[in-house]
């Protein structure tokens, strides 16, 4: 099941869906009273969790990065469980290592980093930290 979402997942129609459907899915988060949640495609690397901030390949970044780089903890929300982390932005070969590993996993990163042609898409490691 997975290909058939990551062949749509490559097409312009699933980036206007997603942007379409991401506002709606924040204003109900915060009628409900509950922190901020973004949705995220993770590989598990590195005894951490590998994010893209792709925005769709958008011209602009997401603000969870923004956000995410202005304070780099953050709660990871898996399998019925929360775990806090750190995040840490990957630069160099240790970026190029990640993008490769999630792209691999979700080939539509690819065609998003095309389409963001005039910046570089902000690639992250989610560390677990100790309570």
């Amino acid at each position: 099941m997975r290909g058939v979402f990551a062949g749509f997942g490559k097409s312009r129609a699933f980036a206007v869906l997603g942007r379409a459907l991401v506002p709606a899915d924040r204003v109900l988060l915060r009628i409900s009273g509950e922190p901020r949640q973004v949705p995220l495609l993770y590989v598990e690397r590195a005894g951490g969790y590998v994010v893209i901030g792709s925005n769709w390949g958008g011209e602009a970044h997401p603000s969870w990065s923004a956000n995410l780089l202005a304070n780099p903890a953050a709660t990871v929300a898996l399998h019925g469980h929360t775990i806090d982390v750190a995040g840490r932005l990957l630069t160099g070969d240790e970026r190029r290592e990640m993008w490769d590993a999630v792209s691999a996993y979700w080939p539509a990163y690819d065609r998003y980093a095309v389409r963001a042609e005039h910046r570089e898409i902000r690639v992250f490691l989610l560390e677990p930290v100790s309570r």
